[in-house]
């Protein structure tokens, strides 16, 4: 493939006190079939490149036709950053970097975002609302509704688990799965199969909200008259949908094999079974943007950072499915 085909990913750094600059320089013992495009301070980069001993060999992104490689768009932090040490007058620098990647996507420039973990924390304490990355790229490309999904390979093939619910104590998650809602994160998780994986007719395992998918009414009624209602009225408009269905044995092989991705009711219902199948591996993919973004499975590892210890695997696997969706976007297999 000529390098101006090449999909150019855009990768943030995150937060410059966690892992993910020390991620970023890992980047460069991999070879990916795409122009990746590292978000960062230099200055930081290098500085934590020559503690842990690591290389930094990225040449400047200039926007112009390049072979494959790893390239740095220089991002200046407000100050200096040291691991473990959180720095609230970063955080409108941490923010800056995020809105370059996302103008960057929407005019094209960039095919994907893979993002490196934030601390929320440290920008609230700025003086800055930010309640994560999924809620500010939806409010920053308009998107009503958004859906999260994590994603890994697994021995038997890949496991996509999509979540109505996030983060809800879990005594609010009943209240909170409502037919417009479950309406909403079907038709999402549905088009982004067809659109960004390239399946035509996606397969969804539906997960019921109580124990034994609610057991006819006995241990609770929402299957009855929320989830299967939703479910029978998108399955006349073609929808391929499997559930209500157990949790407790929705994820085992034989019924995980029948469908292509699982929506799950809430955090842990869902997510248990995924990071226990893909921990250190696993992604998080943003369905219902109008551009393609992917993260890595776990935060920014204050107590890690700048020993040289954190594992690259989620934020390579992160940016080889964004390679991937880039293809299909595009009509071309990765």
């Amino acid at each position: 493939m000529n390098a101006d085909r090449l999909p150019v990913i855009a990768v943030t750094s995150g937060e410059p006190a966690g892992v993910g600059p020390e991620l970023c320089l890992r980047l460069q013992e991999q070879s990916f079939p795409a122009r990746v495009v590292v978000l960062a301070d230099r200055h930081l980069l290098a500085a934590r490149a020559q503690a842990l001993r690591l290389r930094l060999s990225m040449p400047d992104y200039s926007g112009e036709s390049a072979a494959t490689g790893v390239e740095l768009l220089h991002c200046p932090l407000a100050t200096a950053a040291l691991p473990g040490k959180l720095e609230p007058a970063n955080a409108c620098s941490v923010l800056a970097m995020l809105d370059r990647a996302l103008a960057g996507c929407q005019s094209g420039e960039f095919a994907a975002m893979v993002t490196a973990p934030l601390h929320k924390g440290v920008i609230n304490q700025a003086g800055i609302a930010f309640t994560g990355h999924t809620e500010y790229l939806a409010e920053h490309t308009g998107s009503h509704r958004v859906v999260m999904m994590l994603a890994g390979d697994t021995p038997r093939g890949p496991l996509r688990v999509a979540l109505a619910t996030t983060h809800l104590p879990l005594r609010a998650v009943a209240d909170a799965i409502t037919p417009s809602l479950l309406e909403e994160c079907l038709r999402i998780v549905r088009t982004d199969m067809q659109r960004k994986y390239g399946i035509a007719q996606p397969r969804i395992l539906v997960a019921g909200l109580n124990p034994h998918a609610g057991e006819g009414g006995y241990l609770g009624r929402e299957e009855i008259d929320v989830i299967a209602p939703v479910l029978e009225r998108l399955r006349g408009e073609g929808f391929l949908l499997q559930g209500p269905l157990p949790a407790d044995t929705m994820f085992t092989p034989p019924i995980l094999a029948q469908g292509d991705v699982v929506l799950a009711m809430y955090h842990d219902q869902g997510l248990t079974a995924l990071k226990y199948a893909t921990f250190g591996a696993g992604i998080n993919v943003t369905l219902g943007l109008p551009i393609i973004r992917t993260s890595v499975d776990h935060g920014t590892a204050l107590d890690l950072a700048g020993t040289g210890t954190a594992d690259p695997g989620s934020l390579f696997a992160a940016i080889q499915e964004a390679i991937r969706m880039a293809g299909t976007a595009r009509g071309v297999v990765a």
